[in-house]
């Protein structure tokens, strides 16, 4: 005899929708409206997988610039000083995968996109959940590409904050990413390997796919690796035009300090706290080091730095060993017109209070009349204009 347990019970997200009047299956939505064999699961896993490895590396390596950026507390005592060309790797590495993850989030969604209009657009509830992650997942990665891209021309028409907003639509990406390819994972591991001769007209597509990647690539990449300098045809900026041969993101004129005051002096806080003119900051232990400013943007470039060690500066006031520094630039106002540096990089030799850069003294742009630069650094944190140093 039947009673209410004998009946097999039906999870709640399993529950089949209703089927739509089917004279609104029009256009797209008939059936064979998309007739290309490259609509295909394979075809959508080979691309899937190089556009997924893209966004990971990208994600990790911009994770690791914003925690360079503003370090939690737990974490901003031991952020290391080496490699000298960390951040350079780093950043470069994320900007280059982000650029070459555009044309191939195209081709993923021109493999799959006749998906969008399968008929019918819902079959139960956990098939509409996982559309509504599918649309999750490509709206925030399409947002986390376009806003990256204007990043590298500093181009900033939205009315929100770009770096909050592009951190976390990072891990909305990611999130839905790492979502998507579990609830895929079966259909994806049929389709991994070639099980029988491919298709012409697929070998063909991924060869344009990767033609176009490596175009992109190539020709934006120079503006981080040297090598591919003389390719550099569509990266917003060239690393060896500027002012003393090196590129200028906030020139002095934006920042107000074309001017450096008449009685300027450097203030060294700590438990003996002094103040230096230039010609006392001339007069102390001269030293050079060759290291690369590496910006957000992508851009990268060495010069020859010369000028006094932070870590001679902050002996002559005291400072602990372990002591952070605060340091403050003569611009009024600035999102990064007060920095702190670690107490690694403020003691590493490399760690200068530049007044020259290739010989020469420094211009307004650069930071006249004394920047800070040391390595494995995010170029924002490369203090310009500086007046004050305090040891905390």
């Amino acid at each position: 005899m039947d009673d209410e347990h004998s009946a097999p019970h039906r999870r709640p997200y399993a529950l089949p929708l209703p089927t739509p009047p089917e004279v609104l299956r029009r256009g797209p939505l008939r059936e064979g409206a998309f007739s290309s064999a490259l609509h295909e699961p394979r075809t959508a896993v080979v691309t899937g997988r190089l556009l997924g490895a893209a966004l990971l590396t990208c994600f990790l390596t911009g994770l690791l610039s914003h925690l360079l950026q503003e370090p939690p507390t737990w974490l901003r005592d031991h952020l290391p000083s080496r490699p000298v060309d960390g951040y350079r790797v780093t950043q470069g590495l994320h900007v280059i995968t982000g650029i070459a993850a555009v044309p191939l989030l195209g081709a993923k969604l021109w493999t799959v996109y006749p998906r969008l209009f399968e008929w019918p657009p819902a079959r139960s509830v956990a098939h509409a959940l996982e559309r509504l992650g599918i649309a999750v997942l490509v709206g925030s990665t399409l947002l986390e590409l376009f806003t990256g891209l204007l990043n590298t021309l500093q181009w900033y028409p939205w009315p929100f904050p770009f770096r909050q907003t592009h951190f976390w639509l990072g891990w909305l990406a990611v999130g839905g990413l790492l979502l998507h390819i579990a609830v895929k994972a079966p259909l994806t591991a049929r389709h991994w390997r070639r099980r029988r001769p491919g298709l012409a007209q697929r070998r063909a597509f991924l060869g344009a796919v990767t033609a176009s990647v490596a175009v992109v690539t190539l020709t934006t990449a120079g503006q981080t690796v040297p090598r591919l300098r003389a390719l550099t045809l569509f990266a917003p900026r060239r690393p060896d035009i500027g002012p003393q041969g090196l590129p200028v993101n906030r020139t002095a004129a934006q920042a107000g300090t074309g001017t450096t005051p008449a009685g300027w002096r450097l203030t060294v806080h700590g438990p003996r706290p002094y103040e230096l003119t230039m010609d006392d900051l001339l007069a102390m232990p001269q030293y050079e080091a060759e290291l690369p400013i590496a910006c957000v943007e992508g851009w990268s470039a060495s010069a020859r730095w010369g000028g006094v060690r932070v870590a001679d500066l902050l002996a002559r006031a005291g400072a602990p060993p372990t002591a952070r520094v605060r340091v403050t630039s003569l611009e009024a106002d600035g999102p990064y017109r007060v920095t702190e540096m670690p107490a690694a990089h403020a003691r590493d030799p490399l760690t200068l209070l530049a007044l020259r850069v290739n010989g020469e003294t420094l211009l307004p742009d650069h930071g006249h009349p004394a920047r800070i630069i040391a390595p494995n650094r995010p170029g924002v944190l490369q203090t310009k204009w500086v007046t004050r140093l305090e040891a905390l």
